[in-house]
């Protein structure tokens, strides 16, 4: 088996950045952390820059000029992955928006044959919708909305490999539906939703785990109304996905949420589109036409939709605006997420034994590699990986 020894790099481990620390890969695994590099090992130079672990990405609707919804296919997901692993994400799910149910049946059956096919990243599938409420659907087709029957348990609960996770708004489903989701599996996070805070903690209550892009299109916090922000913030089981692009969020209320939620269960999300990683001004999204108007993607009527944010781009904007460590920043970005998906004992940290998910960034948190399963990038997107899932 050929050994790869990662030499001269600033290592994020658990324990806090070390300088004097050779990362060896073996067999697509971290095989040991070493003082110096094995005789039989190729070198590879990191030349002082910061290696960090994979990043996470629990919402990516799309990238490379592909999105999900319009073509869900091993050939769209691929796609996507490669685009994004550019950036630092070696870990993702592949993210359908409100749609019909051929659609989420369509991109299931895509996900279950990428992960087979061993595309490099995919780590399961987000079903953001259309269980979802019309007052906070943002960018969501209204006409896709509907209430969740029971009927479409079964759908959602057929995913064969890899992780789900459905994000639905709490006043469309029963509490019944939120425990057999999450009793077959499903991770259920609330979103789109402007249920009352005794709505959400009855989900919760039932199995519900996550929120998705804390604060935007949901009940807010008020004085006498907790809503589902105050719902979020108070549990401390519970997660929530964040989107750090300067856009979506004020500055500050991404410093109240890290206090509030803590690193440990805040995660770094990009609700990325088709436009990450290519050049074009605009897209059609369901039949409406999405404009890209410097970092931002919105539609005619000015509602965002997603963004053009990457993973290093939110380690960056986490840092700068939400006034965190690069070790808080970079836990935001892998560990914390890889834990919300039940995967913290393969990805998500640099340590022995763990799955070979690396970044390398300069001190601009500019990308300059990423290894999946011990391949790089270059290499990674013409080989198969090894399913952890």
């Amino acid at each position: 088996m050929t050994r790869t020894a990662l030499t001269n790099g600033r290592v994020l481990l658990p324990s806090g950045l070390r300088e004097d620390v050779c990362v060896v890969i073996g067999g697509g695994e971290i095989a040991a952390l070493a003082s110096a590099p094995p005789a039989d090992a190729e070198i590879v130079d990191l030349g002082g820059r910061l290696l960090l672990p994979g990043f996470v990405d629990t919402q990516v609707n799309g990238g490379g000029g592909k999105l999900f919804n319009d073509d869900p296919s091993v050939d769209a997901i691929r796609t996507i992955a490669e685009t994004h692993a550019r950036f630092g994400t070696t870990g993702l799910l592949p993210t359908l928006i409100s749609d019909d149910l051929s659609v989420v049946e369509a991109g299931i059956r895509a996900v279950d044959d990428a992960i087979e096919a061993g595309v490099p990243g995919v780590l399961g599938i987000h079903i953001e919708g259309p269980f979802l409420a019309n007052k906070r659907r943002g960018i969501h087709d209204a006409s896709k909305l509907q209430p969740m029957r029971d009927e479409h348990l079964a759908l959602l609960t057929s995913a064969k490999r890899g992780r789900t996770l459905v994000t639905l708004a709490p006043e469309c489903v029963s509490p019944d539906q939120v425990a057999y989701l999450a009793g077959h599996g499903v991770i259920v996070a609330a979103g789109h939703s402007d249920a009352p805070y005794e709505t959400v903690r009855a989900a919760i209550d039932r199995g519900l785990t996550g929120f998705t892009h804390l604060f935007n299109a949901m009940s807010q916090l008020a004085n006498r109304a907790p809503g589902m922000v105050g719902a979020a913030l108070e549990d401390d089981a519970t997660y929530a996905g964040i989107i750090a692009d300067g856009h979506h969020l004020h500055a500050a209320t991404l410093r109240v949420a890290v206090r509030a939620k803590g690193v440990k269960r805040l995660m770094l999300v990009t609700d990325a589109m088709p436009t990450v990683g290519v050049e074009d001004s605009s897209f059609t999204l369901q039949g409406r036409e999405i404009w890209r108007d410097g970092e931002t993607l919105h539609g005619a009527d000015g509602v965002l939709a997603g963004s053009t944010l990457t993973m290093a781009g939110a380690l960056k904007g986490m840092i700068e605006q939400g006034r965190v460590s690069l070790a808080d920043a970079a836990r935001m970005a892998a560990a914390t997420p890889a834990a919300f998906l039940g995967l913290s004992d393969r990805i998500g940290a640099i340590a022995p034994g763990m799955r070979a998910d690396l970044v390398l960034l300069d001190e601009g948190y500019q990308v300059h590699e990423t290894w999946i399963g011990g391949r790089a990038s270059s290499r990674a997107a013409a080989e198969p990986q090894r399913a952890i899932i």
